[in-house]
């Protein structure tokens, strides 16, 4: 009997978690379709709001650059992550557990301060503001993830593997592509996916870095709630979260994510 009421207790706990998770994310995906500018009951259905959309040059610029920028973070961050959750998974070396120890403060820090301590110091070395500094700061914010994630997968692996590789005649390359790689894929792309969430989502080290005139999406929607919402932030961002869920599940569903299928 306690078994029983622990379930349902449990599953009522769970039901609560997921309608808190989701019931904002529907609203606002249904208030992309409510004709009335200011939010007004009864609904009414209109896809006005879609179709100013891409009439928003701001917005779509805005967005754009977020998704280009995202993917060029994407490849650095993946490749140079997974290239160092190697190295670390291979060598050892002096101050080995003092570099791992050191992947997590960026992870923990508010993004508050990493963004001032980013502006200071990109103007200290005379770069500046400007696309190359918000792709340099989204790849230390990603970075770290990534070697996490991978490394997490490295330790599932058998590290005899690579030694037999190695005496069959394989060079370190052909060690890498054809037995590492392969074992480490699922977390390859669990941590590019994660380093793309990263870069997309980033506001505050966007907010810093970015010249003034050429913001990211998540900067346009923060200076347009200030000068006064309009709903087609709210069609914008329902697309964004209908195109990021379907790659998600589609990864999930093609990648060995959690083990064997």
């Amino acid at each position: 009997m306690t078994g029983k009421v622990l379930g349902i207790v449990g599953r009522v706990y769970l039901a609560l978690i997921l309608f808190f998770l989701y019931a904002p994310i529907l609203v606002m995906a249904a208030m992309s379709f409510n004709a009335s500018e200011f939010y007004q009951l009864p609904f009414a259905y209109s896809g006005e709001w879609y179709e100013r959309l891409w009439s928003n040059r701001a917005i779509l610029s805005a967005a754009w650059r977020s998704i280009w920028i995202a993917f060029v973070v994407t490849g650095i961050a993946t490749a140079l992550g997974t290239a160092a959750a190697i190295a670390l998974f291979r060598y050892d070396f002096p101050g080995k557990k003092v570099l791992r120890a050191l992947l997590f403060p960026p992870i923990a820090i508010p993004w508050l301060i990493i963004g001032t301590a980013m502006l200071i110091f990109f103007f200290g070395i005379g770069l500046g503001r400007g696309t190359p500094t918000v792709i340099i700061g989204h790849v230390a914010l990603a970075l770290p993830y990534v070697i996490v994630i991978v490394s997490a997968r490295l330790a599932t692996f058998d590290a005899t593997l690579e030694e037999a590789a190695r005496v069959l005649g394989a060079s370190p390359w052909q060690v890498t592509k054809r037995v590492t790689v392969p074992w480490i894929l699922p977390g390859i792309v669990a941590g590019g996916l994660l380093a793309f969430a990263v870069s997309f989502d980033q506001f505050v080290v966007s907010y810093f870095l970015s010249e003034p005139g050429d913001a990211t999406l998540p900067v346009l929607i923060y200076t347009s709630i200030r000068k006064g919402f309009t709903p087609e932030i709210n069609a914008i961002s329902t697309l964004i979260i209908a195109v990021s869920m379907s790659v998600m599940l589609l990864a999930a569903r093609y990648s060995n994510f959690g083990g064997e299928r």
